[in-house]
């Protein structure tokens, strides 16, 4: 991933010196349990608001404690491999808590981007996001389809 993945202590120094240069941060996050259409325009979306995007990944345990014991698919380092491997990504980092908070507080990205499933009002950090001057940004179009329902149809017709 050249140097993409990076601890949230780590990947903080490095959105300093880029903010110090100048640079808006944008911070997408999820499981990315399995990577489809709607997935790229979300993280594309992102980075099309900000000079940096930071993508958080849900770590193994907090995928299942969310989406339930048959999850995750593709382990969080898989996960992570496929997410730095696009190249409008900028940076990757895992987080193991159910919400992306300290990750926020952490980072203070300029703009916390969420897809269309949510409207500002129903992002669960927008408080956080709001107390430390950062934006909400609802990108990437219409939803088409989630993984739970992806895998969902996959397990139905092996089931045939």
């Amino acid at each position: 991933m050249d140097g993409k993945l990076l601890e949230l202590n780590d990947l903080a120094d490095v959105i300093e010196k880029a903010r110090m240069n100048g640079k808006t941060i944008a911070m997408a996050n999820g499981g990315f349990d399995l990577l489809h259409i709607g997935h790229i325009r979300y993280l594309k979306a992102s980075k099309e608001i900000a000079d940096v995007l930071v993508v958080a990944i849900n770590s193994d345990r907090s995928l299942r404690e969310l989406k339930g014991e048959h999850r995750a698919e593709i382990n969080e380092m898989g996960r992570a491999g496929i997410i730095g491997a696009l190249s409008f990504v900028d940076y990757v980092t895992i987080f193991d808590e159910l919400r992306v908070d300290r990750v926020l507080l952490t980072l203070k990205p300029d703009f916390h981007c969420k897809g269309s499933d949510y409207t500002p009002e129903t992002v669960p950090e927008k408080d956080i996001v709001k107390s430390y001057g950062g934006s909400i940004e609802i990108v990437g179009g219409s939803k088409i389809r989630s993984t739970s329902d992806i895998i969902n149809d996959i397990t139905f017709k092996e089931g045939d």
